[in-house]
């Protein structure tokens, strides 16, 4: 018989006030406490908090304070990763984040759902399921992730958005429900914004 830990990692109904899950969000909450409320010119103990959090980490990453995850060591982050103020991730399912990630303020991402049904919401039931962003992706202001979605390589996306779908890899996407509006190509390496040029 499966345990509710177990169920949850599975993608099965699982119950969240289960008591195993309940000790490790507890346990999960002091690490972060202690990560929010360290001084600024603390960096590199905040570094090492996370570092003991997550399921893993590479060299070069930093998140701004407040921070806020349920386990923690659901979420993998790759290489030169950064999220600015107020980044929200539920990960009762994993969250798979690769290399040269930039993340804006107000991100919120979420692995775990609810059913639809009254029912089955009043019995405590919950579902997860995984999240994955790929290798140099840039996520705008206030933009929300649902569960289960797959966010290619080279995407951007724009503020506001809500992702309920996959984006593909090479777009930039945005709107609620989020779509992809245009293909990124080698024509935008000289432009930093709309019609502005580098260098000019």
């Amino acid at each position: 018989m499966l345990t509710e830990k177990q169920k949850m990692l599975a993608g099965k109904a699982y119950q969240a006030g289960d008591a195993e899950l309940s000790k490790e969000r507890l346990k999960a909450r002091e690490v972060i406490f202690e990560f929010n409320n360290l001084a600024p010119k603390f960096i590199k103990q905040r570094k090492e908090l996370l570092k003991r959090l997550f399921g893993k980490t590479e060299k070069m990453f930093y998140i701004e304070p407040p921070f806020r995850c349920d386990y923690g060591y659901n979420i993998e982050i790759g290489d030169n990763f950064y999220a600015n103020f107020n980044l929200v991730i539920l990960d009762c399912a994993k969250v798979s984040i690769g290399n040269s990630v930039f993340i804006a303020p107000n991100v919120a991402i979420y692995t775990a759902g609810h059913p639809i049904h009254a029912h089955l919401r009043d019995q405590e039931h919950e579902w997860a399921q995984e999240i994955t962003i790929g290798n140099s992706v840039w996520i705008g202001g206030n933009v929300v992730i649902n569960p289960g979605v797959k966010i290619g390589s080279n995407v951007v996306i724009g503020s506001g958005s809500v992702v309920t779908r996959d984006v593909p890899d090479n777009v930039f996407a945005a709107g609620n429900p989020c779509r992809v509006i245009r293909p990124i190509t080698d024509e935008d390496k000289d432009f930093y914004y709309k019609d502005f040029k580098l260098g000019k």
